[in-house]
């Protein structure tokens, strides 16, 4: 498998995968929400996009059948996942009730 995606994911903060492809429209719309997360969290988060059409095998492995898919991962561990878009509070919500502390 891909192993910097691996070691991503095993990270002790959560790591929000976002699985997207190019052609997607509310992928497109997701991507500046995202990047507005990242701000309001900062470093207790890291946020990594994965291109569905390039990275097949991984979006194989979790069984990503639309985009966007959003998947929360900690330590290894799939908390949270979702497809579609969603707005900046209810991500960051999302995010802090599922984190392990």
């Amino acid at each position: 498998m891909n192993s910097k995606f691996d070691i991503l994911i095993q990270s002790e903060k959560p790591v929000l995968v976002d699985f997207f492809a190019t052609w997607c429209g509310p992928c497109k719309m997701l991507s500046p929400v995202l990047k507005e997360v990242k701000e309001q969290l900062g470093d207790e988060i890291s946020i990594i996009k994965i291109d569905v059409d390039k990275n097949q095998q991984i979006a194989g492995l979790y069984q990503v059948r639309g985009v966007p898919t959003m998947i929360l991962f900690q330590k290894g561990k799939q908390l949270w996942r979702q497809s579609g878009v969603l707005d900046k509070n209810s991500i960051i919500k999302i995010i802090m009730e599922k984190r392990q502390r």
